[in-house]
């Protein structure tokens, strides 16, 4: 796949949360050198990429989404000359090497935003997003932050507002200002030409705001879910109409994607953080081949468990803001670095569960993310207040425990102190839960969760057709979800039952059985026979299923 110009379309993207991986130099804190270490779990795992979490120049406040510096690694991640072995040792994996470009806001301690800040006139005095008070003192309108709050902050300098809608201390910039626009595209052109093969673009649809600074409506309550932010947060009450996802970010898009296309074999996947109109953002955003090339936003990766019937309807509500072509690509993930791991939110308490779970998410149309420590059956680690390091969760505890639980350390040697990440106290604590799903314990496991996801990655890519194909629902009676992957002359049937007792149906056409991929579904007589949490994989030839 690493070969192709388009080796995005359908890859496995394996998401590295950088401070959490691999800590090399013992102060506790995953590095650059350590991420390299470990490169070779992720090869043999059987991904096609690495997407590595900020590891910019930032005051961390937000843990690197704070960036003060675009093209400077943080001294606490380590050197360029270890970002290049990086690169260079990933490359020679086969592994693709994306980052994460943090665009629609900086750090407070960013030069830019230094400057901005210091008056009304000056170069960039228009580089973020400032406003006049109301008369009576008040924020300019009713925006709100994703982190808890108003999106306002008052500046007793400038004597104005400016908006953010992280932290305070993530200001956001003006891209109606074309400057900013040239200064996020020569960040991007500065790590191309580094040799990233691409981007995962943060908040893709938060760069523009609305100018006119309109109020954003009510939500329904019935429309309340929780997406984008935790249920416990007012964000939810209202609709974003006019504080991101505006209309002119289509055209940001196709000048990055312009810049890309100059490199060759590049991509950008971005995340949208949409909770009503996610799944036609994504289409736009991925339309044609001018502006994005993958997003993915929260449909799996909210607290809502997907029953067949969720699935089915994430499934149609995609393929149908995709349109009749079929034209945009959607990157799908079940857990990342922001949200409560997928078996504990959607209490996956039994092996099988996970496993089929995983062969869901690898049979769907488009490309996948895969979350450091998802291969090994993770859960969500419980830690105590004390240990929380996470501003979210700090604002919003103890009804919100931030995302703390999910971003601690890599397990990866049993007996060793602190599991071997650290020589030194990990920044955050290990989970005892962890630690008994260690890397080398399960190496050792033909059964464990790690083999599972090793031969379904294998399965994926020794068949196109899941990673490529198109994707049709079959009709099956819930809690089945059918459906068939199918490219060029190849077809495979895939049924998957999401639930604890057996059952049996029609199958949709005649297929032949494919081996390789763990599950025992079978199709006897036209019937397809699925057992508690089982799938069942058939090609359309007989010589196919030898593959």
């Amino acid at each position: 796949m690493s070969g192709r110009e388009d080796w995005w379309r359908g890859a496995v993207i394996y998401e590295i949360y950088v401070r959490s991986f691999q800590d090399a130099d013992g102060n506790g804190i995953g590095d650059l050198a350590g991420v390299r270490a470990r490169l070779p779990h992720v090869a043999e795992l059987g991904a096609d990429a690495i997407w590595l979490t900020p590891f910019y120049r930032s005051p961390m406040k937000d843990f690197g989404y704070d960036v003060s510096g675009f093209t400077e690694v943080d001294p606490m991640f380590g050197t360029d000359a270890d970002f290049d072995a990086l690169v260079e040792e990933a490359h020679a994996l086969g592994l693709k090497v994306v980052i994460d470009l943090v665009l629609s806001h900086t750090s407070d301690q960013h030069p830019w935003f230094v400057e901005s800040r210091s008056g009304r006139e000056g170069p960039r005095a228009d580089w973020y997003v400032w406003a006049d008070a109301k008369p009576d003192g008040t924020a300019p309108n009713n925006w709100l932050s994703i982190f808890g709050g108003p999106a306002w902050e008052w500046d007793t300098t400038r004597q104005q507002y400016y908006m953010h809608n992280f932290l305070a201390a993530q200001p956001d910039l003006n891209f109606h200002n074309s400057e900013v626009q040239d200064a996020a595209l020569g960040v991007a052109r500065s790590w191309l030409e580094r040799g990233v093969d691409g981007f995962r673009l943060d908040t893709v649809n938060f760069y523009f705001h609305d100018p006119e600074l309109t109020d954003n409506p009510v939500l329904d309550p019935k429309l309340r879910n929780a997406n984008t932010a935790p249920s416990e947060n007012p964000y939810n009450w209202q609709d974003h109409l006019h504080d991101k996802t505006q209309p002119e970010n289509l055209e940001f898009l196709k000048r990055l994607r312009a810049l890309l296309d100059e490199f060759g074999g590049r991509a950008t996947l971005g995340e949208v953080g949409e909770s009503q109109r996610g799944k036609q953002v994504m289409a736009d955003y991925t339309a044609g081949s001018d502006k994005l090339h993958m997003c993915y936003d929260f449909d799996f990766l909210a607290p809502d468990v997907p029953d067949a019937a969720r699935v089915k309807e994430v499934i149609a509500g995609v393929q149908a803001a995709a349109g009749a072509g079929g034209g945009s690509w959607p990157c799908w993930a079940f857990s990342n670095h922001d949200t409560v791991r997928h078996p504990s939110r959607w209490k996956l308490d039994e092996p099988e569960q996970v496993r089929l779970m995983a062969a869901l998410l690898l049979s769907l149309r488009g490309s996948v993310c895969l979350y450091q420590g998802e291969e090994l059956g993770l859960g969500e680690a419980h830690l105590a207040y004390e240990d929380i390091r996470d501003p979210y969760g700090l604002r919003l505890w103890p009804q919100f425990k931030g995302r703390d639980g999910c971003r601690t350390p890599m397990p990866w040697e049993h007996a060793e102190p602190n599991a071997g990440f650290s020589d030194g106290k990990p920044w955050l604590p290990l989970a005892p839960e962890h630690v008994a799903r260690a890397v080398d314990l399960q190496e050792g496991d033909p059964a464990s969760i790690l083999h599972a996801y090793r031969r379904l990655l294998a399965f994926r890519r020794a068949h196109p057709a899941l990673s490529r194909g198109r994707l049709e629902l079959e009709e099956a009676p819930d809690p089945v979800v059918a459906f068939t992957r199918s490219e060029a002359n190849s077809r495979i049937l895939c049924a998957f039952n999401l639930s604890n007792e057996t059952r049996a149906l029609r199958a949709p056409w005649a297929a032949h059985g494919l081996n390789g991929h763990g599950f025992a579904g079978r199709l006897i007589d036209g019937s397809l026979r699925l057992g508690p949490w089982d799938a069942y994989f058939g090609a359309e030839a007989p010589e196919a299923a030898a593959a």
